[in-house]
């Protein structure tokens, strides 16, 4: 793996060295069902691509987050290199996927600083499922 994981009260930051392919589960990144409790019901999960060099985003980079409890609504955002592509909330449920325009991440890159960050905020406390959350950013 390609990835280092970071442990903030209330963040979860991934630092990725290289690209890679496919779809894989918060588990393959290095977390924890442990490390993904956030009592606030406030969780930010930080995507730094800093270091990957040459890449190409998969055709509709997706992050979905699964967790345990029932929720009635969620509320998501998501900025890359701080400009906001997506701003929606989710209705009922245990999980949420997001959906993100590989374009306009493209259009926003910068030359060294490249980070996706995921705001979600739940009406309550929520525990996130490291098995069963994914991210596929990359061909």
């Amino acid at each position: 793996m390609s990835q280092t994981v970071e442990l903030n009260q209330g963040e979860v930051k991934i630092n990725f060295s290289s690209p890679t392919a496919g779809k894989l589960s918060f588990k393959d990144l290095g977390l924890t069902d442990e490390d993904l409790v956030f009592d606030s019901g406030l969780l930010r999960l930080v995507f730094d691509f800093e270091g990957i060099g040459e890449h190409h985003y998969f055709k509709m980079p997706t992050v979905e987050i699964s967790y345990k409890e029932e929720m009635a609504e969620t509320h998501w955002q998501c900025d890359f290199n701080e400009e906001t592509i997506l701003d929606k909330t989710d209705h009922h449920g245990h999980s949420t996927v997001i959906l993100l325009n590989r374009n306009k991440l493209s259009e926003l890159e910068h030359h060294h600083k490249n980070a996706l960050t995921v705001h979600g905020e739940f009406p309550k406390g929520v525990h996130i499922s490291a098995e069963d959350s994914f991210i596929n950013f990359f061909n």
